[in-house]
């Protein structure tokens, strides 16, 4: 089974660390990015970067920023593949974002038929 492994970071929580602890926090990704049971992923661009896009009634409206203030911000993903959530859990534990006070959210993917 596949799972998305939907990181949600917690804003700010970035700023207090040092040069080296950035480069150690990127490491972590990368390490769990190499491992073969993740089949993609990406980084997203930080949240000011982004657009969302509503319908009012006939009018499509775009606003800049996300949907809403919230607490955390999705930051990224990793495409998992494994026999069973476990090993889906126990990756998303390894995640950095959870350490620092961000979350991530394992969701099986639904097979499309075709």
């Amino acid at each position: 089974m596949r799972y998305a492994l939907l990181i949600f970071d917690k804003p700010g929580s970035y700023d207090p660390l040092g040069d080296d602890e950035r480069k150690a926090v990127t490491a972590e990704y990368m390490e769990i990015a190499k491992d073969p049971r993740v089949v993609g992923g990406a980084q997203l661009r930080p949240v000011d970067t982004a657009t969302t896009v509503r319908r009012d009634g006939g009018e499509i409206l775009t606003t800049d920023g996300p949907f809403a203030d919230t607490k955390e911000v999705f930051g990224g993903w990793f495409l998992f593949e494994a026999d069973d959530v476990d090993a889906a859990l126990e990756v998303a534990g390894r995640i950095p974002a959870v350490r620092l006070g961000g979350s991530v959210e394992v969701r099986p993917i639904q097979d499309q038929k075709r």
